[in-house]
């Protein structure tokens, strides 16, 4: 049988390099993405650049929407407003765009998995790079209603890396002193283990590598989730808020 197919944006170095080459030590034919190749807010090439994709290749079974950016690290009264409008567009326009448009073809074949690189910054108030924050946890929303297209068998993933040794977040203010960094394989490990459906039951979830591993993943589903686990939403001051 054919290889895998996987698509992988922002590809060309960092994390979505790791990610990529783990992909292709485990079979998958990989495509890999770069502002070079089909800048990721930019419709018309997304749209071409899937098709071409799966023109050659008949399908594709992995997206991993991994290309991202991070505005200066200041608070909101200091932000920039293009460089926050672009962080926001690259962040989120982008996996939606690759979403929107490799769906269809995941829904026709009736299977297909979509990680989205995020953040644990889109489940906490900061004033510092507040477009990154903002447009993580919107990314987490595009993610749970992804994830409801499992019932045309396509699934979606929060995959937090946690903070990865990359040219990125070595230059971050807030990892200056950091002296512990996230291995590059923990992190491929949860995507395999994604990419081959063991942790399907996390759909539209998150999960963080550093912290869960395959194995805690599945024994911790193995006792249930509920409908708010590892998803983001709003928190109730009790059983006595009219919003419960």
């Amino acid at each position: 049988m054919a290889a895998p197919v996987a698509v992988v944006t922002g590809a060309s170095r960092g994390i979505g390099d790791h990610l990529a080459t783990a992909l292709e030590q485990a079979g998958y034919a990989v495509e890999r993405g770069s502002r070079s190749v089909a800048p990721v807010t930019d419709r018309d090439a997304v749209e071409q650049w899937v098709g071409d994709v799966v023109a050659r290749h008949g399908r594709i079974d992995l997206l991993v929407n991994n290309a991202g950016v991070i505005d200066t690290e200041v608070p909101l009264l200091e932000s920039d407003p293009d460089e926050w409008w672009q962080t926001v567009e690259v962040n989120l326009r982008g996996p939606y765009l690759l979403t929107r448009t490799v769906l269809p073809h995941m829904v026709a074949a009736g299977a297909g998995r979509i990680v989205n690189i995020n953040s644990g910054a889109a489940y906490r108030n900061y004033d510092i790079a507040t477009a990154y924050n903002i447009s993580k946890g919107a990314l987490a929303r595009l993610t749970a209603a992804t994830g409801l297209n499992a019932v045309h068998g396509v699934r979606a993933f929060d995959l937090a890396p946690g903070v990865v040794r990359t040219d990125m977040t070595k230059a971050m203010e807030a990892h200056r002193d950091r002296t512990e960094w996230t291995e590059p394989t923990v992190v491929a490990e949860l995507l395999l283990a994604i990419a081959r459906g063991e942790l399907d039951d996390w759909n539209g979830r998150l999960v963080r590598a550093g912290l869960d591993t395959p194995e805690s993943l599945k024994a911790r589903a193995a006792q249930g989730l509920s409908e708010s686990d590892r998803t983001l939403g709003l928190l109730p001051w009790g059983d006595d808020d009219p919003l419960v």
